[in-house]
């Protein structure tokens, strides 16, 4: 969305095409004060004020749009996402009141993934004005990095691959002026070993790598961001079925997560000392893959027996958290597509959320509300960390029953972050299975501006002052 024109600008009363928002109780007192022509071209359009519907109404020479919503005086992210999809081409206004939230669904409602297409029909850009000319930046830099995720999980894997993430965090380092630190080959398997052994298998173009950024004033309270970068997850000798492959390319997408997080940190300024972790891997399968039943060494001194060599995600975010944790951050929050089981508890719309502590929670649930991006709370229970027992190491990567998976891999995870650290986990799906208007079928971003609102919360400059 860079090379183009932004989709929210302020209003300065230039030229706009009205737009007006309706529901079903109030489109017929309104439809009273049209004329018999206008009515009957939203007789025609079957417009009755319902929900995602939009009208197109002549007026004199020209025209203007109406749109169906639930309340009108009290809008959410995506109220206006079916009109920004589509309207012509143009400049819009709302006739009664300001877009608010929906200014966000506005923009995300124009994505389209076009990398591979030779030819694409876009319409837009459909701008939207706003009154609320100092909420604007934050909205287009929310949009943009949603749309960012979006664009890193459609990508196949063989163009967004370990070396493709890290040229991404490259560039972020280089626009935010970040010191940028890759750790791979002989140094990759002494200090990040789990990381290394998950990753070995893969072509060479395709190597592992552990990728760090961290920016801001070094007095200012750390934060850590951690991505699960497995770009493509065969599931190694565990192998998935072909089914169960087809969407692994987006098994990054805890990574998307965390860069767009890190990027929304940095344009924002936010007052910390970021620190972005990205385990970046291919879970491939060939004669050196790691093996059920191997032990694997880590990076916190842990040994780990492979029960599954599926369950790769949370070993390498198990280093990634390790390395995060050595430095005392005030906060950690890691993203992962890492288990089935909070998608069956869940389903796709909903991340899975766990937290050491409850007002951290509660803080992001919160976060997530003003935001129409909510989180869910599952528990990390201590009652089940006997289930990653093993009798020759210090802990399974896997247990042995169908129970409690999320929450099991969460477990895991708790192993590596450091004593009494504030830690926050979202097990997100990263993909949207069918299209809702503002959120295109594919790449998705769950859980992202819950998390930035909630870290803008606790760590702004008023907070501070």
């Amino acid at each position: 969305m860079n090379d183009k024109p932004d989709l929210i600008q302020a209003d300065r009363d230039q030229a706009a095409t009205p737009v007006h928002l309706l529901n079903k109780d109030l489109f017929e007192d309104w439809a009273k004060r049209l004329s018999g022509g206008q009515r009957a071209a939203l007789a025609a359009q079957k417009f009755d004020g319902s929900g995602y519907q939009v009208g197109i109404v002549p007026d004199g020479d020209g025209w203007f749009a109406v749109g169906g919503v639930a309340n009108p005086d009290d809008l959410s992210s995506w109220c206006l996402a079916k009109l920004a999809e589509v309207l012509p081409a143009g400049t819009y206004r709302l006739e009664s009141g300001d877009p608010g939230p929906a200014v966000h669904g506005w923009q995300t409602g124009q994505y389209s993934f076009t990398r591979y297409k030779s030819e694409n029909d876009l319409v837009g850009p459909r701008i939207l004005l706003s009154k609320q000319v100092k909420a604007i930046d934050q909205a287009l830099a929310e949009a943009r990095a949603v749309n960012f995720v979006c664009d890193l999980v459609n990508t196949p894997a063989e163009d967004m691959g370990p070396a493709a993430l890290e040229d991404v965090a490259a560039g972020l380092a280089k626009q935010y002026r970040a010191e940028l630190t890759v750790t791979k080959g002989d140094a990759l398997e002494r200090e990040f070993p789990m990381v290394h052994a998950v990753g070995r298998a893969a072509a060479r173009s395709h190597a592992p790598r552990m990728i760090e950024l961290v920016w801001g004033d070094e007095k200012a309270p750390r934060l850590a961001i951690v991505g699960k970068g497995v770009c493509f997850d065969s599931g190694g000798l565990d192998v998935k079925s072909s089914a169960g492959m087809l969407l692994m390319k987006k098994d990054m997408g805890g990574a998307a997560h965390a860069l767009a997080l890190a990027e929304l940190v940095m344009s924002t300024h936010l007052p910390v000392r970021l620190h972005l972790l990205v385990p970046a891997v291919e879970n491939a399968i060939s004669g050196n893959a790691f093996r059920p039943g191997d032990v694997l060494s880590s990076r916190k001194g842990l040994t780990v027996e492979i029960g599954n060599t599926d369950a790769e995600g949370r070993l390498v975010l198990g280093d990634a958290l390790t390395r995060a944790s050595e430095e005392n951050p005030a906060f950690i929050i890691d993203f992962a597509t890492l288990t089935g089981a909070a998608r069956v508890a869940l389903g796709p719309d909903y991340p899975a959320l766990m937290t050491r502590r409850d007002e951290t929670a509660k803080e992001l649930i919160d976060a997530g509300a003003t935001c129409d991006d909510p989180p869910w709370r599952m528990p990390l229970p201590e009652a089940y960390v006997e289930w990653l027992k093993s009798d020759i190491a210090d802990t399974n990567n896997a247990h042995g029953n169908a129970f409690a998976g999320a929450s099991v891999a969460g477990l895991f995870l708790d192993k590596f972050v450091g004593e009494g650290i504030d830690w926050a986990h979202f097990d997100t799906f990263a993909w949207r299975p069918v299209a809702k208007p503002g959120r295109p079928k594919g790449g998705a971003a769950y859980g992202l501006r819950a998390a930035f609102h909630m870290v803008q919360a606790r760590f702004g400059k008023k907070r501070h002052q």
